[in-house]
């Protein structure tokens, strides 16, 4: 079965998730660490230290979050290029967006040039040829 027939309208590849596949409690610093693009262990480390420093409101925080935020589904992304591409959009949408433009330009730039090859004269006359010799 596809993994896109899992998804539904709420599932949402932009969406802020736990991420209790690789979490240790609740998954939050995981799925912060995954939607930001960052080490999950650097995320980890600042909530430690943050709970020496804001021992209450970080508590609160993190059960608060671990409440509310959904769980990550499985087969969120369909590939591992997918995942890369909606973690840059999270991070820095105006740079994904340049670079699908950047794409796009050099695939139309490619598909000028495979169009300017088959409409040549010498593709024309290379097929004629091919077809003399069947």
């Amino acid at each position: 079965m596809n993994n896109r027939k899992h998804h539904n309208h709420r599932c949402r590849r932009s969406r802020l998730y736990r991420d209790s596949r690789n979490g240790i409690f609740l998954g939050v610093c995981a799925g912060l660490a995954d939607f930001f693009g960052f080490n999950t262990w650097a995320i980890r480390l600042a909530v430690v230290v943050s709970l020496i420093v804001f021992t209450f409101p970080t508590l609160v925080a993190y059960f608060f979050a671990g409440a509310l935020l959904a769980k990550k589904p499985s087969g969120l992304y369909g590939s591992q290029d997918e995942e890369v591409f909606w973690r840059g959009f999270r991070t820095d949408p105006g740079q994904t967006v340049g670079s699908m433009g950047r794409r796009f330009r050099d695939m139309e730039g490619r598909l000028r040039a495979m169009e300017a090859h088959v409409t040549s004269p010498g593709f024309k006359l290379k097929r004629e040829i091919d077809d003399l010799d069947r």
